[in-house]
């Protein structure tokens, strides 16, 4: 197993990690040769939503370009690989109906999303012109620990961390809208799925979610339930609402689970425990957030 990173690194500790950016042609097409791949997880690319509003140029020049190299890489010198080509939920922007099925339309409402869904179509077009066996996998949202900040599940499990960390008594949680839903699931469900899609998946785009959506308000509450006896105070913070924000989105998972026999086994509150006992562990660290 072989793992790709700007920085050469990977939490998988059996893999050998190679520096390379997606980003640079040569060096994305020098790696697929090297290693000559029989199975390609592409999960690559900037993925807040937050962030893309903020940087809209970079998000999508950047995702879109390391799409097109690695694709370029794989066509050229690893065509017979199967690829799993992780996409988002967020291509469907503001659904016609709940639960999601693949089948809605891509209406893509933020920057971050656009950038997705311009390199899924990208894969499909290089999946028909090339015959790649290429799968594409829309997550909805996923967390756990090692999860960065900059998400909802791990800002809020952070937060936690930080107030078990200080003994206080009382804690103020700060989130965005509070009424926004989102359909979660595990990380470590969410790998599995991919494996079970490099196995047995078929073309074309499967969701991978638990049909299930929380709100933000929702989780602060089951955050509270698990770091009691620490009351907690939500707060909202105008500056982390978004003024367009898709309020709800909750996927269909038939496809996968008729397919590949998947469904999740990890439930919320154990991804919560598990994320704030991370962070706890992590802010112990010299070289800690």
């Amino acid at each position: 197993m072989t793992a790709l990173s700007r920085r050469g690194t990977s939490p998988a500790p059996a893999a050998r990690k190679l520096a390379v950016d997606l980003g640079d042609a040569d060096a994305v097409r020098a790696a697929v040769a090297a290693t000559r791949p029989e199975v390609i997880y592409h999960l690559a690319a900037l993925s807040s939503v937050g962030r893309s509003w903020d940087a809209p140029a970079q998000t999508l020049t950047k995702n879109t370009s390391s799409a097109a190299n690695l694709l370029e890489a794989i066509r050229r010198d690893s065509p017979s690989a199967r690829v799993v080509w992780v996409s988002s939920c967020e291509v469907y922007g503001v659904p016609e109906t709940l639960p999601i099925p693949e089948s809605a339309p891509i209406h893509p409402a933020n920057p971050y999303a656009v950038s997705k869904a311009a390199g899924e179509m990208l894969a499909s077009v290089y999946a028909q012109a090339y015959d790649l066996d290429l799968v594409i996998a829309r997550p909805f949202s996923h967390s756990g620990p090692g999860q960065r900040p900059i998400f909802l599940l791990s800002s809020l499990a952070k937060q936690a961390a930080e107030g078990r960390r200080a003994g206080v008594a009382r804690l103020r949680i700060v989130t965005g809208n509070p009424d926004t839903r989102r359909d979660f699931t595990d990380v470590r469900d969410v790998v599995e799925a991919y494996r079970r899609l490099a196995d047995l998946g078929t073309r074309g785009s499967y969701n991978v979610c638990s049909g299930h959506s929380v709100s933000a308000a929702e989780q602060v509450a089951l955050l509270s339930e698990v770091i009691a006896p620490i009351e907690v105070e939500h707060i909202v913070d105008p500056g982390r609402v978004r003024a367009h924000e898709v309020m709800d989105l909750r996927g269909d998972q038939a496809r996968l689970r008729s397919d590949t026999g998947w469904e999740p086994v990890v439930p919320l509150r154990q991804t919560m425990t598990d994320t704030i006992e991370w962070w706890v562990e992590r802010l112990s660290r010299p070289d800690a957030e």
